[in-house]
């Protein structure tokens, strides 16, 4: 966990693209669209966090990305309607890669994993000793997913904070992230998954199928892969909605393998939920914000107490390295050293003389 978060740290400052597509084009401004202020942005903000909270405790991965487009569509259509949004880059950047990338990494996965056993299976042989050399590659192809988790998630929060001083005339419209606000959600993200990120890994690791090395490795080089390329192209994706549709590409792909598909079916059910609930969210704290300077208040005592009920609950059955690891052995290891069992001597019969 501990290189999950320092890969995260350093990935937020290797490209912005995402941060762009969120502070510009998501909702309409000028002539025709609608005034971004500070309040609106603090509404979405509370819809988001209120949202990422509650799977959290739940422990379904959820996109944070889309919870944050979420509050800001809710707060943007109380402010001016649903005419406000642009619907052609929701589609584009959001819905269609949300839709495509856990498809296409899933079936780059089932066929790395039929790959990988096809190569490492001789004929007549159960299991082969090449393919151990997959636990070794996991170490890099996991450290990869990290990396692509800091450049693709960290980027929505750059994005939110460069609208704040955007409205408030601290910064021109249309330009990047600054260094300051960069660092600044580099290092959250990483303190985020280092402290918050068992729960998550628990329902990854055991929860959708037995992980084995080689359909391991397919999964995370393919989550790897699709969530760098959607980085560049600036696409919205949410990390685990890729690495879940990788985990159950490669399950299909291992034989004797089962998918938990009721595990699958509650991340999907979440997936569908998050952009409406998050707006829902959003949009009822826009609608408070519009109180004043009290409304402001309501809406930050209200969030406040929801995390923090949220986290005491959370206390009652905590997550972390002493139980998260337990439970993925029981489900199989990603990563197993075996060691060498000392062979037991023979003991001599004696004769009595």
């Amino acid at each position: 966990m501990t290189l999950a978060a320092v890969l995260n740290l350093i990935s937020a400052f290797l490209s912005t693209e995402v941060a762009k597509t969120i502070s510009g084009g998501l909702i309409r401004e000028g002539e025709g669209g609608i005034q971004i202020d500070p309040a609106m942005i603090f509404a979405g903000l509370i819809g988001a966090v209120v949202w990422n909270v509650t799977t959290w405790l739940l422990g379904l991965p959820s996109s944070s990305s889309h919870a944050l487009f979420g509050g800001l569509i809710g707060a943007a259509i109380v402010g001016g309607g649903f005419a406000v949004i642009n619907y052609g880059v929701v589609v584009s950047k959001v819905l269609l890669p949300a839709v495509l990338a856990p498809l296409i990494a899933g079936t780059v996965a089932y066929l790395g994993t039929k790959l990988a056993y096809r190569i490492t299976t001789r004929k007549g042989q159960v299991a082969s000793p090449k393919r151990g050399g997959f636990r070794y590659g996991q170490i890099f192809s996991s450290s990869l997913v990290a990396l692509a988790h800091g450049t693709n998630d960290a980027q929505t929060t750059m994005g939110v904070i460069t609208l704040v001083l955007v409205a408030g005339g601290f910064q021109t419209a249309g330009s990047g992230p600054e260094f300051w606000v960069v660092a600044a959600c580099g290092l959250a993200i990483a303190i985020g998954t280092y402290s918050g990120g068992w729960r998550i890994m628990r329902t990854m690791g055991r929860g959708l199928t037995e992980v084995k090395p080689a359909p391991g490795f397919a999964a995370e080089s393919s989550t790897a892969s699709a969530i760098l390329a959607s980085s560049h192209l600036g696409f919205a994706l949410s990390t685990t909605q890729v690495a879940s549709g990788s985990a159950v590409g490669s399950g299909l792909g291992r034989k004797g393998a089962q998918v938990r598909w009721s595990t699958a079916r509650r991340i999907a059910v979440a997936w569908l939920l998050t952009l409406p609930a998050a707006a829902l969210v959003g949009a009822l704290a826009a609608f408070v914000a519009h109180l004043g300077i009290a409304g402001i208040i309501i809406d930050t005592v209200a969030g406040a107490l929801i995390i923090l009920v949220m986290f005491l609950v959370s206390r009652r059955n905590q997550v972390g390295h002493h139980n998260a690891i337990s439970e993925l052995d029981h489900a199989g290891e990603i990563v197993k050293i075996k060691s060498k069992k000392k062979k037991k001597k023979p003991q001599q019969v004696g004769v009595a003389e």
